[in-house]
């Protein structure tokens, strides 16, 4: 675990795939839940208001992933500049 929080491209990548993740469980959250309520049976109404609440965290989660590895990565460029001066 610490080896992909230690690699910020790495965590940068996960980062863009829990946000692109998390945008289309909300879209499709809210498609199933708001759009097609009439057609949909109440197991498949149930996941997606599951989907509108799971849809934002991995947003967040994924926000919070991409400011750390940007974090990491102006580190990363301190220390080299620190080295070479």
């Amino acid at each position: 675990m610490t080896s992909l929080f230690g690699n910020p491209q790495r965590l940068l990548q996960l980062s863009h795939l829990f946000l692109w993740t998390g945008l289309g469980q909300l879209l499709l959250g809210i498609t199933g839940a708001y759009c097609l309520d009439a057609q949909l049976g109440l197991l498949a109404q149930v996941s997606a208001h599951g989907l509108v609440i799971l849809g934002p965290t991995l947003i967040k989660l994924g926000y919070v992933m991409r400011l750390t590895a940007h974090y990491q990565m102006r580190q990363e460029e301190r220390e080299l500049a620190c080295a070479v001066a």
